[in-house]
């Protein structure tokens, strides 16, 4: 028995815009963006990282604890729940969640009937000036996710997440068929000279070449604080090539289509995964690279 002829194609865009710190305003805005993406035919939807408000986390506020809201019931996952199910749509959504006494930076990944796939919460969770997070957020504790949606499986990590080579062949391994980043990232407060751009780039763009899997990034836009960021929301592919990007200042909404089937194939044919030594790779559950004393 034979496979479909028929490819079976993809088509993911990232959404970049600049925010208010008004949650109504940003999810009008989110929203808008999403019916123009799903219009140009794209399936899954990336808003970038923490889009109710402004990045809260530039700076140790006790008051901004009030921003989180558990997953069951929350106003804005409800929102966009409704959203995806009317568009037929994919949307992760990034959130400031709340569960019990512990607080974590979540994604719910919606799937085209507006049901909640489930969450992934940030593992890599960085600190220092003007990213203060640790303040904020426990270290994720769900493991890396893969969603099955309706449309293909789906690998998302958050912002910092992005950096680490681990993160992305985790999700590789199980599955993914593309890997999404919902990012917050700009300026440095301590070195105005620091820009990050191209190495964030890069280092995104490496996970596409290793794994062989495209990869999508939507950041925000403008001055908050301290901080100004970049943008440069970008699609890349299997090969880790851009086939799509938006500017340092450019609000709007990017797409790219993939064959799932021809990429599956060129990544067979490599061999990245045929060729991986898992049976030398202990050293990776290490912290400093040194074995245990006995």
């Amino acid at each position: 028995m034979t496979k479909s002829m028929t490819p079976r194609t993809l088509t993911v865009a990232a959404i970049q815009l600049q925010f208010q710190d008004e949650r109504a305003s940003n999810l009008k805005q989110v929203e808008g963006r999403i019916r123009e993406a799903a219009a140009a035919g794209a399936q899954v939807i990336l808003p970038s990282e923490l889009f109710e408000g402004h990045y809260f986390c530039r700076e140790e506020r006790e008051e901004w604890f009030s921003r989180a809201h558990p997953i069951q019931n929350h106003p804005t996952v409800a929102h966009f729940q409704a959203i995806a199910a009317e568009l037929s749509v994919v949307i992760p959504i990034s959130f400031f969640e709340q569960s019990g006494p512990a607080y974590y930076n979540s994604v719910a990944t919606i799937d085209t009937d507006g049901a909640v796939l489930g969450v992934y919460r940030k593992s890599h969770i960085p600190d220092g000036p003007g990213y203060e997070e640790k303040f904020y957020f426990r270290p994720g504790d769900t493991g890396f996710r893969v969603w099955n949606t309706r449309i293909g499986k789906i690998g998302v990590g958050i912002c910092w997440d992005q950096w680490f080579p681990e993160c992305a062949r985790a999700m590789a391994l199980m599955g993914a068929e593309v890997l999404l980043y919902p990012t917050a990232i700009g300026s440095e407060p301590y070195d105005a000279e620091l820009d990050t751009k191209d190495p964030w780039q890069r280092v995104m763009i490496g996970h596409a070449v290793a794994n062989a899997i495209p990869v999508v990034a939507a950041n925000r836009i403008g001055p908050e604080g301290e901080l100004t960021f970049y943008g440069h929301s970008f699609i890349a592919d299997h090969r880790g090539d851009k086939v799509a990007e938006l500017g340092r200042t450019e609000e709007g909404v990017i797409t790219a289509t993939f064959d799932l089937d021809a990429i599956a194939q060129y990544r067979a044919g490599f061999g990245l995964f045929r060729d991986r030594r898992p049976d030398l790779y202990s050293v990776l559950t290490t912290a400093d690279g040194q074995q245990p004393m006995g």
